[in-house]
C-alpha cells in the first residue's frame, strides 16, 4: 500500500517548523508520518531523513514545503531528488511550487520541465543562502560602525568595586577573592581592572 509521507528540517537557531507543518497538515500528512530534523549548520546531521528513506518504497509520496529542505546546497539538493526518484522510486511534491510533482507530466516532455525547473530552483535557492549570509554580514559590519555592540550585557560592578580593587592591588586578598567579592570571574576581572585602571588615568 502506497504511503505518504512528509519531511521538515528548519535550523536549530532561529527557525520553528510551525510554517512547514500546518502545510503538511493541508494536504493531509498524517503526524505520525512526518518526519523532523532540527539542523545545526556545522554538521548538517539528519537522522530523521535518513530514517524516512530507509523507510521510503516505490510509489510512495514525499510532501516538502520548498525545494531547499532537501539540503544545503545546490549539489545536495539534486542528489537527493536522485536517491528518492530514482532509487527509491518514489514521488516527491514540492508545495511552494506545483510544477516540481513527479506524479505529473510522466512523459519525456514532462520530466525534462521538471528537471529545469529543479535544477534552477536548486541554484536559487543555494545563491539566496548566499545572499542573506552577505547580507547579515554587512548589517553587522555597519552596526558596530554605529556604536552598537553585540553579545551578552557585561555584569554591572558591584558599588565598591573601587575598595576591592585596591584590596586587591596591595595584596590584601587575592584575584580569586577579589572575583567572588564582584561574582564575576578571574578572567573578567582582570579585564574590568584593566578598565578601571584606564578610566583612573583618564580622570586624572
Amino acid at each position: 500500500m502506497k504511503k505518504v509521507y512528509g519531511y521538515v528540517r528548519v535550523s536549530t537557531r532561529e527557525q520553528n517548523e510551525d510554517r512547514q507543518m500546518i502545510a503538511l497538515k493541508e494536504v493531509s500528512v498524517p503526524e505520525r508520518n512526518v518526519y523532523m530534523d532540527k539542523v545545526s549548520g556545522k554538521d548538517f546531521d539528519r537522522p530523521m531523513y535518513r530514517r524516512l528513506l530507509r523507510k521510503l518504497r516505490e510509489g510512495d509520496l514525499v510532501y516538502i514545503k520548498s525545494i531547499d529542505r532537501l539540503g544545503r546546497n545546490y549539489e545536495e539538493i539534486l542528489e537527493q531528488w536522485r536517491i528518492i526518484t530514482k532509487e527509491r522510486k518514489a514521488d516527491i511534491a514540492v508545495l511552494d511550487m506545483p510544477l516540481l510533482d513527479t506524479r505529473r507530466g510522466r512523459d519525456l516532455m514532462g520530466t525534462f520541465l521538471s528537471d529545469i525547473v529543479l535544477q534552477v530552483l536548486s541554484f536559487v535557492a543555494e545563491n539566496e543562502r548566499g545572499n542573506i549570509r552577505q547580507r547579515q554580514k554587512e548589517g553587522i559590519e555597519a552596526a558596530k560602525l554605529r556604536g552598537v555592540k553585540f553579545g551578552r550585557p557585561s555584569k554591572p560592578l558591584p558599588e565598591n568595586f573601587s575598595q576591592i580593587y585596591d584590596r586587591w592591588i596591595t595584596g590584601e586578598i587575592s584575584g580569586t577573592e577579589a572575583a567572588e567579592l564582584c561574582n564575576i570571574s578571574v578572567p573578567t576581572l582582570y579585564r574590568k581592572a584593566e578598565k578601571y585602571r584606564e578610566q583612573c588615568f583618564e580622570s586624572q
